[in-house]
């Protein structure tokens, strides 16, 4: 796997082990620091970046689309108070893509079930614990703009 992608890598900063995620907790994650010894990384937190504080309340994307419906403006992102933080995580997708840009990156290494870096699976959107198929509003932006997508589970 280390050969893939030899530029620098995009990379959720909870799985480095930064206290960004909802609860004020982190998904430090020893594959992912392993796969980065040696090369360069950008750490993001689109939901840090898109404006939103940790810890926070739980957000899901609504029931029955995932994120490139709302990349796409045909879904809304909602805490689960029913508060739209659509535009915080749309925002925050626009920045990891102008990082991955800017750093020349086509690799992403993002936490899965998230819904900003999901890669494969997110939750339902109906705040049960319960996942689904489908991709966050980050993920979903940067595949649309030719990055590559993977997450610790990939690894």
């Amino acid at each position: 796997m280390k050969d893939i992608d030899k530029g620098p890598v995009l990379v959720s900063a909870c799985l480095l082990g930064i206290k960004c995620k909802y609860n004020g907790g982190d998904n430090k994650n020893e594959k992912v620091l392993k796969f980065l010894e040696g090369r360069d990384y950008i750490k993001i937190c689109p939901e840090s970046m898109g404006g939103l504080e940790s810890p926070r309340l739980p957000s899901e994307i609504e029931q029955g689309y995932d994120g490139m419906d709302v990349v796409e403006d045909r879904a809304r992102v909602y805490a689960s108070d029913g508060k739209d933080l659509t535009g915080e995580f749309l925002r925050g997708a626009q920045i990891s893509l102008n990082q991955a840009k800017k750093h020349q990156v086509s690799l992403a290494i993002l936490k899965e079930s998230s819904p900003s870096c999901g890669g494969n699976k997110i939750y339902t959107g109906r705040f049960e614990g319960q996942k689904k198929e489908g991709q966050g509003v980050t993920a979903a932006l940067l595949r649309k703009n030719g990055i590559r997508v993977l997450t610790e589970e990939d690894l």
